[in-house]
C-alpha cells in the first residue's frame, strides 16, 4: 500500500483477457500524481497493443474512493497560466488514451470519484457504483481552475447540460441514484456485491464480437473531437488568476478560499 505523501502507484493484472487496473493511493483517496498519470498513460499503451485483452475494469483501492481528484498540493508549483495548459493538455492525453483504447472499459465507483477522477471515470465505456457513490467537480468550491474543452464535453454527454452546470457552478454532487437515471451508470450494487457485478459485466463484454465494439468505440469517438472549439484561452485566464493561487494556498492549509474573482 502506498504511504499518505507518496505517489501513489496504478497496477495492472491481466487475467483471463481482463486487464484490471488499480489506482493504489488509499491513504489519500487515490489522489492522482504526476507519476500516476503517467504510470496510466504507460498502461492505456500497453493495453492498446495487447490483443488478448477484451475488457479492461478500473477501480480504486481502499473501498473509501474511485479516485478523488488529482493532489492539489502539486498545484502549488504552478506559476503562470502556461503551467494549466501543459497540466491540462497532459490531463488530456491521458483521458484520450483511455477512451481510445480498442476494447470496452469498465470503472467500478465505490465511493468518491471527484475532478480528474470523474474524467477518468466518464471515459470509460461503463461504470458501475455503490449506493453511497458521489461524482463531481467541486472547483468552484476548491481551486477557481477549470476543465479543458475535451472533458467538459465528455461530462456534458454522460450527465446533460443542467447536471454539468450543478457539478460546476453550483459546486454540488451528484449522487448514485441520479447518475443511473440518466443513464451515466449501468447499475448500483451494494459494496459487497461490487465485484460480483463487475466481474459479470466484464464476462458479457468479453463474450461479444471484438471487432464490432472497437469500430463501434472509434465511430462514436468521431462524433466528439471535431466539433471541440478551442478554450486554451479560458485555461490560461483560470491558471494564471489569483484566485487559483489562492485556491490552492488555501487547499493546502485547509481553510476557506477567499474569491477577489480576478
Amino acid at each position: 500500500m502506498s504511504e499518505p505523501g507518496g505517489e501513489g502507484t496504478v497496477h495492472l493484472r491481466i487475467d483471463a483477457g481482463v486487464a484490471h487496473v488499480v489506482f493504489d493511493r488509499p491513504a489519500a483517496r487515490n489522489a492522482m500524481t504526476w507519476a500516476m498519470y503517467r504510470s496510466l498513460m504507460s498502461i492505456c499503451e500497453e493495453l492498446a497493443a495487447d490483443r488478448s485483452v477484451r475488457v479492461t475494469c478500473l477501480r480504486g483501492a481502499g473501498g473509501q474512493a474511485f479516485i478523488a481528484g488529482t493532489d492539489i498540493a502539486q498545484f502549488t508549483e504552478f506559476a503562470s497560466g502556461e503551467d494549466g495548459l501543459a497540466y491540462e493538455a497532459q490531463i488530456d492525453r491521458g483521458i484520450s488514451a483511455l477512451a481510445g483504447l480498442p476494447m470496452p472499459t469498465l470503472a467500478l465507483i465505490e465511493g468518491w470519484a471527484v475532478g480528474g477522477g470523474l474524467a477518468i471515470a466518464t471515459a470509460c465505456d461503463f461504470r458501475i457504483a455503490t449506493p453511497a457513490s458521489k461524482l463531481g467537480v467541486p472547483i468552484a468550491k476548491t481551486l477557481g481552475n477549470c476543465l479543458s474543452m475535451a472533458n467538459l464535453a465528455r461530462l456534458r454527454d454522460a450527465f446533460g447540460t443542467q447536471r454539468v452546470r450543478r457539478m460546476l457552478l453550483l459546486a454540488e454532487f451528484i449522487g448514485a441514484e441520479e447518475a443511473l437515471a440518466c443513464g451515466y451508470l449501468h447499475e448500483v450494487v451494494e459494496p459487497h456485491a461490487l465485484d460480483e457485478a463487475g466481474a459479470k459485466l466484464c464476462a458479457t463484454l468479453a463474450s461479444l464480437a471484438p471487432l464490432t465494439q472497437g469500430v463501434t468505440k472509434r465511430a462514436l469517438a468521431r462524433l466528439v473531437p471535431g466539433t471541440l472549439p478551442d478554450g486554451e484561452d479560458l485555461v490560461r485566464e483560470c491558471y494564471a488568476s489569483e484566485d487559483f493561487r489562492e485556491g490552492v494556498q488555501a487547499f493546502v492549509a485547509r481553510r476557506a478560499p477567499q474569491w477577489k474573482g480576478r
